[in-house]
């Protein structure tokens, strides 16, 4: 199958699945996957389906990618913070969302790849920085939204207090693969709403870093 015969399957089946942000599909048309993945992957890229990308990590489903960008509710005025950049891609996709959006990752060496690969790509819009992602990103006061691509058994209290009064932050929730839901969370003054959206698995969120990359 020709890649925009791939492209056009998983749009169709992104549209088939419930997603129905045209911005949000625009978007998974526009990134180029196959960038974000092992050589090895490439011919598989447009598949709608989770690809192990090192690291004991994985390019999320397209579905997943499209299903939690549409939840977070971006629009170009916001100020996105992620929390896990992986292989980069989903930050790529929000980059064509938001207004800015910065990234975090506590692997090294993905986040050095993620980053170079994102500069390659001109996504200029996104800042990369290695680090501990539970503490959110120090320096910058709060976000306007803010996803979270690992899952804990619950929210670190560093995430909670950057998300911006109004702000949206969308984050699988629960400590085993079998029992995660996808939350929507919104901020009002001090009170937080919370919103499930259904059954996920994801990678565990993970304080601190990997002994390696300390020192």
């Amino acid at each position: 199958m020709s890649e925009p015969a791939a492209r056009a399957k998983l749009l169709a089946a992104l549209r088939a699945e419930g997603i129905a942000d045209e911005r949000v599909l625009d978007a998974i048309k526009r990134v180029p996957r196959d960038r974000f993945m092992p050589p090895a992957f490439h011919e598989r890229a447009w598949e709608n389906a989770a690809l192990p990308i090192g690291h004991g990590q994985t390019i999320s489903q397209p579905y997943i990618v499209a299903l939690m960008s549409e939840a977070l509710e971006v629009s170009d005025r916001h100020i996105v913070l992620e929390i896990g950049t992986g292989s980069g891609y989903q930050a790529a996709v929000l980059s064509l969302l938001a207004r800015r959006v910065f990234t975090v990752e506590r692997h090294r060496a993905m986040a050095e790849t993620a980053e170079k690969r994102l500069k390659e790509l001109r996504y200029n819009n996104v800042t990369c920085r290695f680090g501990d992602g539970t503490k959110g990103w120090p320096g910058q006061s709060t976000f306007d939204r803010i996803m979270v691509t690992a899952a804990g058994n619950s929210l670190p209290d560093a995430l909670m207090t950057s998300l911006a009064d109004g702000g949206v932050l969308v984050a699988p929730v629960g400590e085993e693969k079998r029992d995660q839901t996808l939350m929507r969370i919104r901020r009002t003054g001090d009170e937080y709403a919370v919103e499930e959206l259904g059954a996920v698995r994801f990678v565990p969120l993970v304080a601190g870093l990997p002994r390696a990359a300390k020192g």
